[in-house]
Order: structure tokens, then C-alpha cells, then sequence
């Protein structure tokens, strides 16, 4: 996948899927922008790939005046922003009648609202240049109401992502902007690291393939849909799932 020239924004662009899709983007020759919480981890990626080829800026993705802000000072610094992945997100396993106000309010701001607010901030100047590849990172939890990992508030605020994706992907079609998502299942990340042997086994029962995806094979589908390889594609939701959704 060529993005030589292209500049492509990843928030949670420093670890597990996010990595992956950073290192795609590098293969590929294009200019990665982390967006992440952890500056630290998103410098090592840098460093590691190469400091022409990585920008690393430092966003509270739950605080929508502060993406806005961010957002705005990459436009300013780059001209154009060619691609925007969104796949930083939190879980959230609590069953429903555990599930607090506040818990809800984080998860839907971070996972939902953030997606929201960082498109936004994007889509007019994308407009305006008459291109833009936008990639939400959703979740099989969306379509499955959870029941794998997250629970209601993930699920929820996963399904909006999904709802969002086509809504964006139907008026940004006339102006060259494309949206999709990517519904991912189980993966080695570190966010899933620490889970018990006993949930990690009770996942990977419903999961025919049998196992968790490499963070490179969810990568694969995200970087798929940032190039121009997906050129008459939009509005798509894709379940990367190992075969746990299979609907049509």
C-alpha cells in the first residue's frame, strides 16, 4: 500500500493496533502522526521508525476542547491531512447494572464523542482539498451488544462509531472524503494482556478460527481502507473478527 506524499493522523498510534497501523503507514512511505496520552511510548516509536517519518503530538482524547485545539495546530503544522485513523478507545467490562453515570460518560466521551470532535476538526479542510480517508476503529461488541470483552457502555458507544461512520460517509462522499470501520475481535494488545486465562479461554470459544488476531492482521484492513487501494469504497463496516460475526 503506497502512501508516499500522505500525511495520516492515528490516535492511540504508539501501542498494539495503533503501532501497527503507524509502522503500515511508514512501510507504505507515508508520514505517520501519533496522537496519543503516553508521549513517552509514542517517542519510542519514533525513534524506532524514524524521526522524518513519525510526529508524535500529545492529546486527553476524553477532552474535546483539547483535540480541537490539537487537531487544529497539526492542520496548521502540515497543510493537509490526507488520512485519519481513529483507534484510541477504552473498555469497559462492568455488567449493565454496575455500570455508573460517570463510567458511561468516560467511555462514550472517549470512544464516541472524541471520534466525533476529531473528525470534525478535520473534515472541512478535507473538504476543501477534495480528499480524505477516515478509518474508525469500532468493535464485533457493537453488533453483539458486547459479550466477548466490553459490555454495554463499550458496546454502545462502539455501535454510535458504527452509525457515525456512514453518516460521515454519505455527505463526505460528493467532496472525495471516505469512511469506514473496522470491527475488531479479540487481539493481542496490551490493553488485553492482562486479562485472566479463564476469559481469555471463554473468548476464544467463540472465535472460530480459535484464537486472538496479530495487532499487524487488524492493521492490515485499517491501512487497506487509508489508501487508495479502497478508492470506491465508503461507508463499509468490516468485521476483522476471526470469524466471530459472519453476517452478510
Amino acid at each position: 500500500m503506497d502512501f508516499a506524499g500522505k500525511k495520516i493522523i492515528v490516535t492511540g498510534g504508539a501501542s498494539g493496533i495503533g503501532k501497527a497501523i503507524t509502522e503500515g503507514i511508514v512501510e507504505g512511505r507515508g508520514h505517520a502522526i501519533i496522537v496519543d496520552l503516553n508521549m513517552e511510548t509514542a517517542e519510542k516509536v519514533r525513534e524506532e521508525l524514524g524521526k522524518n517519518n513519525v510526529t508524535c503530538y500529545k492529546v486527553n482524547l476524553a477532552n474535546a476542547e483539547e483535540i480541537r485545539t490539537v487537531f487544529s495546530q497539526i492542520l496548521a503544522d502540515f497543510g493537509q491531512i490526507h488520512g485519519l485513523v481513529n483507534n484510541a478507545g477504552i473498555v469497559s467490562t462492568v455488567p449493565f447494572e454496575e455500570v455508573t453515570q460517570n463510567e458511561w460518560d468516560k467511555v462514550v466521551s472517549i470512544n464516541l464523542t472524541g471520534v466525533y470532535t476529531a473528525i470534525s476538526t478535520l473534515y472541512p479542510s478535507m473538504k476543501e482539498n477534495g480528499y480524505g480517508r477516515i478509518v474508525n476503529v469500532a468493535s464485533v461488541a457493537a453488533k453483539r451488544g458486547g459479550g466477548l470483552l466490553g459490555t454495554s457502555a463499550y458496546a454502545a458507544s462502539k455501535a454510535g462509531v458504527i452509525g457515525l461512520t456512514k453518516a460521515v460517509a454519505r455527505e463526505g462522499a460528493t467532496f472525495g472524503i471516505a469512511c469506514n470501520s473496522v470491527c475488531p475481535s479479540l487481539t493481542l494488545t496490551p490493553m488485553t494482556a492482562g486479562m485472566s486465562a479463564e476469559k481469555k479461554e471463554k473468548i476464544l470459544a467463540t472465535i472460530p478460527m480459535g484464537r486472538g488476531a496479530d495487532p499487524k492482521e487488524i492493521a492490515n484492513v485499517i491501512l487497506f481502507y487509508a489508501s487508495d487501494l479502497a478508492s470506491f469504497v465508503t461507508g463499509e463496516v468490516s468485521d476483522v473478527d476471526g470469524g466471530v460475526t459472519m453476517d452478510g
